[in-house]
């Protein structure tokens, strides 16, 4: 860190009343933000250093989203728009990833965080989401293109070539329809274990807090149930899975299952193509091979969303430019 954001950030803190106080780094996301927390006496705070080109007005606009709707967010304490500075209250902890590891039971974080999915699409219609970026299909391929852009020189050692590029979104175009036939609603982005704690003192849904929401959009809804069941970082078992997804299509019968079920495929191949190439990214631009470990399991996810027929053109792009034989984990330098 410079000795310029050093400054500004001892200012901020200042300014905001918490001078002096001691200040841990905490693990950090995939993106260029960090996070400190602060302690003060027996007070506690969540520093969010997010510089340019990082902004922390898309937190801000979600934050007060949710907040609005009921939703567990971290009040805002302080905020420094300009500068990329906030200060968050304290959740502690509990976050899923943490409450799995200790032996909780999975069937019951997993089905409060469905619960919350459906809440969230009853509390939040799409009439209320006009702030939000639309998950439209400039964004879908922005995401895709990370696969070509990274992942497949990372595996082949050389660019892809543009005709392959060319064939790979032709694919992917050929079946975006597929979320058309689904409600949009608010879309994470990023659902998952890491960003799902607990809160002590509260109950039900209200002791579900939410965290690292900034990338929220408008979109198929069901986005956000594909991100928490086919996890890149850990196992959610089949069963558990169909359950889940029952438990949230329950909740609205109205909905063509299999209307869902193809929306449902194209959310996670899209998913864990544009994740395979967030990771070669992070590899290779970034310098950070740690999430590399998880290649295997998101390419095991990916496979199976893509038996759906729905998602055929997709398939025999794969099985054609990128077969089983060639879907290795990228190699760290």
């Amino acid at each position: 860190m410079s000795g310029a954001r050093t400054g500004e950030i001892a200012s901020f803190l200042a300014g905001a009343g918490w001078a002096g106080a001691a200040r841990r780094p905490l693990t950090g996301d995939a993106s260029f933000r960090r996070y400190e927390r602060l302690a003060r006496g027996g007070d506690t705070a969540i520093l969010m250093d997010a510089p340019p080109p990082e902004s922390v007005r898309p937190f801000l606009a979600v934050a007060r989203l949710l907040g609005g709707a009921g939703f567990a967010v971290p009040a805002i304490l302080a905020a420094d728009e300009a500068a990329g500075l906030l200060l968050l209250e304290d959740f502690g902890d509990d976050t899923y990833t943490r409450l799995l590891a200790r032996g909780e039971s999975e069937a019951r974080l997993y089905e409060l965080a469905t619960d919350l999915l459906i809440e969230l699409r009853r509390r939040l219609p799409i009439e209320r989401l006009s702030a939000l970026p639309l998950f439209d299909e400039a964004r879908t391929i922005e995401g895709l293109n990370r696969f070509i852009e990274w992942y497949w020189p990372a595996v082949e050692g050389v660019p892809a070539p543009a005709t392959v590029g060319e064939s790979f979104f032709a694919a992917w175009r050929a079946v975006l329809p597929l979320w058309g036939r689904v409600p949009a609603g608010l879309v994470h982005y990023d659902y998952h274990v890491d960003n799902l704690i607990m809160l002590k003192g509260r109950e039900s849904l209200a002791a579900v807090g939410l965290l690292d929401f900034q990338d929220a959009v408008r979109g198929p809804c069901c986005f956000d149930l594909v991100s928490l069941i086919d996890d890149a970082r850990r196992d959610v078992s089949p069963a558990l899975g169909a359950r889940l997804v029952e438990r949230y299509l329950a909740a609205f019968p109205e909905q063509d299952r299999a209307s869902f079920a193809a929306a449902y495929a194209l959310s996670g191949a899209q998913r864990d193509t544009r994740i395979l190439g967030n990771f070669a990214r992070l590899l290779k631009r970034d310098g950070k091979p740690g999430y590399l470990i998880h290649v295997p399991r998101v390419w095991r996810q990916l496979e199976a969303q893509l038996r759906h027929p729905a998602l055929a053109p997709v398939a025999s792009w794969f099985d054609r430019h990128f077969p089983p034989h060639r879907r290795r984990t990228p190699e760290a330098a």
